[in-house]
């Protein structure tokens, strides 16, 4: 079996594969101040709840974001599954050319979900990723991997209302009764909500229209299944192309 571990600033997406099946998956915080012995018990905990063994992963691919934890979760792997982890990055054969000027300034958690959607929908496409931060990324007919944008997470949107201003609270994000509000919290729901369905919208217009013919446009992330159904432009919604993108690139890479 294969653990795919994908380390995003927000969470830590886990997954185990048997073949191409998604037998368990779970999402834990990313804590830059744990220690490999904690993520190690952390681990040991969630695949013993699910009746796993450690003896059944065979490999381990790694996508990060956070270059701190990325030797914490390779020693992790040689510690308590007794392999080598495979870290995505230079020098691994993704099959998708990364037209950025920069290649490596293009995070990993990105291309992976770039790999898993042109594998399972073609091409062109567009990937929308409701993580920390919301990118966007086309990807061309051929299978390259184009650009895209970033936008500020709504959480983060949120968040900023409440740390940069005096008198806003801390808001939990969802969708208001109606967009005129009535009170301050559902004044900052509804800019916050509605505002950031029209960021979406547009950015996916704007990126359509550079992108040959009718580009099937696929969401995940961590707000996806909340705002998926919220924007008309997403054909498809995928909560796990991510740790999909580390199997198809381990199996590319082995």
């Amino acid at each position: 079996m294969l653990l795919a571990l994908d380390i995003g600033n927000t969470t830590v997406a886990i997954g185990v594969f048997k073949g191409k099946k998604l037998l368990k998956d779970w999402k834990i915080r990313t804590d830059q101040d744990r220690t490999c012995d904690e993520y190690g018990i952390i681990l040991l905990d969630l695949f013993r709840f699910a009746g796993l063994e450690a003896s059944e992963i065979k490999a381990v691919i790694i996508s990060s974001v956070v270059p701190p934890l990325t030797p914490i979760f390779q020693t992790l792997s040689q510690n308590i599954f007794r392999t080598k982890a495979l870290v995505i990055g230079p020098g691994l054969r993704t099959g998708m050319p990364i037209l950025y000027d920069n290649p490596q300034e293009v995070g990993a958690d990105r291309v992976m979900a770039a790999v898993a959607a042109f594998e399972k929908y073609g091409g062109p496409c567009l990937v929308v990723d409701f993580g920390t931060a919301t990118t966007f990324d086309a990807i061309s007919a051929k299978g390259e991997y184009i650009g895209g944008a970033i936008a500020p997470g709504i959480q983060i949107s949120a968040e900023a209302l409440y740390l940069k201003t005096a008198k806003l609270p801390r808001i939990e994000i969802k969708k208001p009764a109606k967009a005129i509000g009535r009170t301050t919290v559902a004044s900052m729901q509804s800019g916050l909500y509605f505002g950031y369905i029209g960021l979406v919208s547009n950015i996916i217009a704007e990126v359509k229209k550079e992108l040959d013919g009718g580009a099937k446009v696929i969401s995940t992330g961590g707000f996806g299944s909340q705002m998926t159904p919220e924007v008309k432009s997403i054909d498809f919604y995928e909560p796990h192309l991510v740790l999909e993108g580390l199997r198809i690139i381990h199996e590319r890479n082995k």
